[in-house]
């Protein structure tokens, strides 16, 4: 991955644009509240070795043909978060987790109950609860991957997709279940799902569910879940105003942190960019992207109306792109991160809906074409790059 290494871009008192220094620009707060001198920051220059589990899934005790499955993925060592709360989840302990982006939270969850479904006596249902769509689906693809050859069954319940047709999935016996909260309470209200049919509960980047005002539903389900015989929670951030929410969700869990959940990712540099009053802030955007390095690019607005403008501005200004916001249908969604992925694109232009459970490899850069409400959408912004032991770059546009 190219990534701008020996020279940044950041802006003089007057707001010029200069290459290979920092900002001067005054201690002044944004709109969001975030001092604008927080999010500059150099990549660490100490070399910090990955961590590599001693283990190999070969050699852990698992059905093999899980084993099978995971090694034709690519996954011979088991990640930290996955080393971590293998042997607990697979025992069937409530455990809540909490690791940064691309650290492997997702097979973390999935491995265990593939293992328990394999050496069930009976089957039953687990549920994963996360808050975007895209997530949904990553979930879904990677449970049947990791399932190939098993014949278990898998749902998916997100918007923008047919009611008729989930209320059928909704009916039929599935042994993992994956959907956003408004889909699935929509499931539940219309008696096609029932919670109390679920044995095991995953909540999925939890923070970003509380941030979205999904609370309330989960709670409610929750409710429903009476013969709920384990629970997981998962996320990247913490605030100590979740920990009671957290403690009425999770008994008794198995505590386990892989990072702090409150820092920016070390591996990604951090600017700002100043723009003076009437000065062109789209052309300074242009001016990033005359820069080759920037090839796999992810912009982020505060606004649908505000990422369909810059998407169209960028298209005359001949930059491939493509949008992903809550007004885009699904296939709209799924075929725009699938473009950008295989590079048909380069930019994906999005809302905080894509701040969380997107994985795309090898993103070069993160764009805030406005300073983000909060700095917890600031850090999961700039966690789609600098993943998986590659350095990242952010830019964050200051007014």
């Amino acid at each position: 991955m190219d990534i701008i290494k020996k020279k940044t871009y950041g802006f003089s008192k007057q707001g010029t644009f200069n290459r290979g220094r920092k900002s001067s620009a005054p201690k002044a707060k944004g709109v969001s509240g975030i001092d604008p001198n927080m999010l500059i920051k150099k990549a660490s220059t100490e070399e910090v070795k990955p961590f590599v589990s001693s283990a190999m899934y070969k050699d852990i005790d698992l059905d093999i043909r899980l084993k099978n499955n995971l090694l034709k993925k690519g996954y011979d060592r088991p990640t930290q978060i996955q080393e971590a709360s293998l042997e607990q989840l697979i025992a069937g302990r409530n455990m809540v987790g909490v690791a940064s982006t691309g650290t492997g939270k997702t097979g973390a969850f999935l491995i265990p109950v593939i293992e328990q479904l394999l050496k069930a006596k009976a089957p039953f249902t687990s549920i994963v609860v996360v808050p975007t769509r895209e997530l949904a689906q990553q979930v879904e693809a990677e449970f049947k991957s990791l399932t190939l050859g098993m014949g278990f069954s898998v749902a998916c319940f997100i918007g923008g997709t047919s009611v008729s047709q989930d209320i059928i999935k909704a009916k039929r016996r599935n042994h993992l279940i994956v959907g956003t909260p408004g889909r699935l309470m929509d499931m539940s209200n219309r008696g096609a799902l029932r919670f109390s049919d679920i044995s095991v509960l995953i909540l999925d980047e939890f923070d970003r569910m509380l941030d979205m005002g999904f609370v309330h539903d989960i709670k409610r389900m929750t409710a429903m879940m009476t013969n709920r015989k384990q629970t997981m929670l998962f996320s990247a951030t913490v605030e100590k105003s979740q920990e009671m929410i957290i403690s009425q969700m999770v008994e008794n869990p198995v505590k386990i942190q892989i990072s702090t959940g409150k820092n920016a990712s070390n591996s990604v540099e951090q600017n700002v960019i100043k723009v003076k009053t009437g000065e062109d802030k789209f052309k300074l955007l242009l001016d990033l992207f005359s820069s080759e390095d920037l090839n796999k690019v992810i912009l982020f607005a505060e606004t649908k109306r505000g990422v369909d403008v810059l998407s169209k501005k960028l298209s005359n200004s001949g930059i491939a792109n493509g949008i992903i916001h809550g007004d885009k249908s699904q296939n709209y969604r799924t075929k725009a991160i699938s473009q950008f992925k295989n590079g048909i694109t380069r930019v994906l232009i999005a809302t905080d809906v894509a701040a969380r459970g997107i994985d795309i490899e090898h993103v070069t850069h993160v764009i805030n074409y406005q300073l983000p409400m909060t700095m917890d959408s600031y850090i999961h912004r700039i966690g789609r790059t600098g993943r998986a032991g590659n350095k990242g770059m952010a830019y964050t546009f200051v007014d």
